[in-house]
């Protein structure tokens, strides 16, 4: 279904009443394209606009459904047009599943109720298409250069934006406890958001995520924003614990239980976290026969110390996480499918820091505060440093297998290589390992052999399907977005290549 929602304006009645000349531009857009339905959200008295929609039928075989709002409290009240264009929109949803594709059409309306189908376009429905009409100019396409304009007016815009993303996932526009992790990325946000849901609920919580991406951080920002936030917050690194002291650090031993131990006993990392959070880190790496002890623990609210019969209560959420896909260590029964459906009631899956570039300048710039600050403490006649654009770049090309935590090294090795107040381009090329990577060369694109021939065409669509998913991910499904990040001239183009690689749009 080819959906068109739109404000009715002024000038569309005037147009269908015929005291003004012309289609309106509500018309001249329904007119313009192949439209199953369209919705229109009229905020006049229903009198006033009752003889549009008959207007309009004699013009578009589309289906036409007229909406009149009768609770926006004036044609620019932000908060009552998002409102109204999310109810019409869930409305859709619901009578449609999935087998729908939506258009806004700017021009109708206020100003404000134009700001809105943006907002909506660029947050909550990324696959929405936005289009203008006018006398002047017909009807096009507008790719609204939202990431663009905002890292050029900032705040102006970003506020709006994460402000209606809230709005719409029901959370409150203050989050201090997810202010360490430093984002300006659609996918981050995303991931943010739904950290912040999971938050409020004392479900278990796996996060997926290469090594330096940040897991531990997000453990403990859901920690201190959650009902639980002020029990504590027990970390413990599973690949650090030998396998023979599983049990007894994390459930504890009872007395006696080992001569030359605390004759007292000792209570584990569990009855340590009670009443907060318990955070197992690389929780893929603890061996299979102790995964049982721990799936009692999630079934049954109990531990027993080793040496004890006698079970113990304990109120402890548990978040796990893994540099592994779990999925595939339990395909290849590394790992026990009954714990990872305990753990992974609500699942957070981190992106590599190649895949938010957008973030490194913003990460960099925290780093060197950071670098700054501690130097001077402890290095008289320190000089703090600034980076050097092509230092910029440069780090901003580099593929960050090691991810922020490799980003925060080399910023630290850079500062020890320069001279002066500045890091320059060499200085961040020597303290990098090797050469900057790419993403082509990671998988071997450009070294493989050709002694016994090679099909060119199968490596080329393999790059294209890597960016196309790359660029999907990256703009949050937001097919405008996607299309300028490859260099494409419109989102059709991008549409094109998706159905002709079998990638979902």
């Amino acid at each position: 279904m080819h959906i068109l929602l739109s404000w009715l304006g002024g000038t569309d009645l005037d147009c269908a009443a015929g005291t003004k000349d012309g289609l309106g531009p509500l018309a001249r857009g329904v007119m313009h394209y192949d439209f199953d339905k369209v919705v229109i959200l009229n905020n006049y008295p229903a009198k006033k606009a009752k003889h549009y929609v008959p207007w309009l039928k004699k013009k578009t075989d589309a289906k036409i459904e007229l909406k009149t709002v009768s609770d926006l409290p004036s044609p620019v009240d932000y908060r009552g047009i998002y409102m109204n264009a999310i109810q019409a929109i869930d409305e859709i949803k619901d009578k449609h599943g999935d087998d729908y594709e939506l258009t806004f059409h700017l021009s109708p309306g206020t100003p404000a109720m134009q700001a809105v189908w943006i907002m909506v376009a660029n947050t909550s429905y990324a696959n929405a298409r936005l289009i203008t009409s006018s006398t002047e100019q017909g009807v096009n396409t507008v790719e609204f250069p939202f990431d663009v304009t905002a890292d050029f007016v900032g705040e102006f815009y970003k506020k709006p934006d994460d402000r209606l993303t809230q709005l719409a996932q029901g959370l409150s526009s203050a989050a201090p406890e997810f202010s360490g992790i430093i984002h300006q990325s659609a996918i981050m946000k995303r991931r943010i958001a739904e950290a912040r849901r999971l938050a409020k609920r004392s479900v278990s919580i796996l996060i997926e995520g290469r090594t330096g991406t940040g897991k531990e951080g997000f453990a403990e920002a859901i920690h201190k924003s959650s009902p639980r936030s002020e029990g504590p917050f027990i970390p413990v690194n599973c690949g650090a614990i030998p396998k023979e002291l599983v049990q007894s650090e994390l459930f504890g031993y009872g007395k006696n239980t080992w001569s030359g131990q605390d004759p007292k006993g000792k209570a584990g990392r569990f009855e340590a976290a009670n009443n907060g959070t318990l955070f197992l880190d690389e929780i893929g790496e603890m061996p299979l026969g102790q995964q049982v002890l721990l799936l009692r623990v999630l079934q049954e609210g109990e531990i027993t110390r080793l040496g004890e019969s006698i079970p113990r209560r304990v109120d402890v959420r548990v978040i796990a996480a893994t540099n592994r896909t779990i999925v595939e260590e339990v395909e290849d029964g590394k790992f026990r499918e009954d714990l990872l459906y305990r753990l992974a009631v609500g699942v957070i899956k981190l992106p590599a820091l190649r895949d938010r570039k957008e973030d490194i300048p913003l990460i960099v710039d925290n780093q060197i505060d950071r670098i700054n600050k501690e130097q001077q403490k402890v290095e008289q006649g320190y000089i703090p440093k600034i980076l050097s654009r092509g230092a910029m770049n440069l780090l901003k090309r580099h593929d960050w297998p090691g991810n922020v935590r490799e980003l925060q090294n080399v910023l630290t090795r850079a500062s020890v290589w320069a001279n002066g107040d500045t890091i320059s381009e060499d200085d961040v090329r020597e303290s990098l390992f090797g050469a900057p990577a790419s993403s082509a060369n990671g998988d071997g694109i450009l070294h493989r052999s050709i002694d016994d021939g090679i099909d060119l065409d199968e490596i080329q669509n393999e790059v294209e399907r890597h960016y196309l998913k790359r660029a999907m991910e990256l703009a949050a499904n937001n097919k405008t977005q996607a299309a300028r990040l490859l260099g494409f001239k419109n989102y059709q183009t991008l549409d094109n290549r998706l159905k002709t690689h079998g990638l979902k749009s």
